[in-house]
Order: structure tokens, then sequence, then C-alpha cells
């Protein structure tokens, strides 16, 4: 969250509209879900040679928990819902690579996610700014 959240304060601090602090934020996140997204399997090729485990991995903690629990519950649409706001881009972008969906399905869900918590996020600082920075 504090690394989508970053581009509406970066956008506040510059001074530049609500609009261009939105549409900033998404192209900062598509950025960098279509580097993961189309880029997963040579840095997941690279980070297995790399980091080979002689012993098991402990395969559920509380985070692989909550991934597999959103996937149920939701499925892709939840993991992109949640990525702005929980997973960040690039834990959002990895899980759903994870879980084997469709590029295209990632890129397009993760586009609208970004649009929403963008025009959101970007609104509400904007017009909440007096109560925040005094």
């Amino acid at each position: 969250m504090i690394k989508f959240l970053g581009g509406p304060l970066t956008g506040l601090a510059l001074k530049i509209t609500w609009i261009e602090t939105a549409v900033c934020s998404v192209v900062g996140m598509m950025i960098t879900v279509s580097l993961i997204t189309y880029s997963g399997d040579y840095i997941q090729r690279s980070f297995t040679r790399i980091f080979q485990r002689k012993t098991k991995k402990k395969v559920f903690t509380k985070s692989t928990r909550l991934a597999v629990r959103v996937r149920r519950k939701f499925g892709l649409i939840g993991i992109s819902f949640l990525t702005p706001i929980l997973f960040s881009p690039i834990g959002g972008a990895i899980l759903a690579l994870a879980f084997r969906y469709h590029k295209g399905a990632i890129m397009f869900n993760m586009l609208i996610s970004a649009c929403v918590w963008g025009i959101i996020q970007s609104l509400f600082l904007y017009y909440a700014k007096d109560y925040f920075f005094k």
C-alpha cells in the first residue's frame, strides 16, 4: 500500500492536479505489473537456479494462507482489487502468476483495479489534504 499510495502523495507534494496524479499512479502500477507479468518466467527460473533449497520450505505461512483464501473466494478479480492496497503491484502480479492466470486477464484486471484505486486515493488525498497537512 505504501508504494501505491506514494504516487498520490508525490502528486500532492508536486502540486499537480488529482487527474494527473491518478494517471501517473495507474501508469506506474501498470509498468510494474507488465514487467513482472511478461518477464515472470525468466525471473522465476533465475531465482530458482540461484537460490535452490536443499530442504523443504514451510508451505503454509500466514501470507500464503491469506493469498489462497482470497483466490478461493474471489479469484483473479479479488487479487487484482486488493493488489494496490494489500499486496503491492509486485506482490499482486507475482501472486496472480503463481496461480497460473492468463497474462491478458492479469493485465486487464490489474488495469481496472489501478484505475479505481488511483482515482479513489487521489481524490481522497486532494480533498482531505487540509485535514492531514495543516
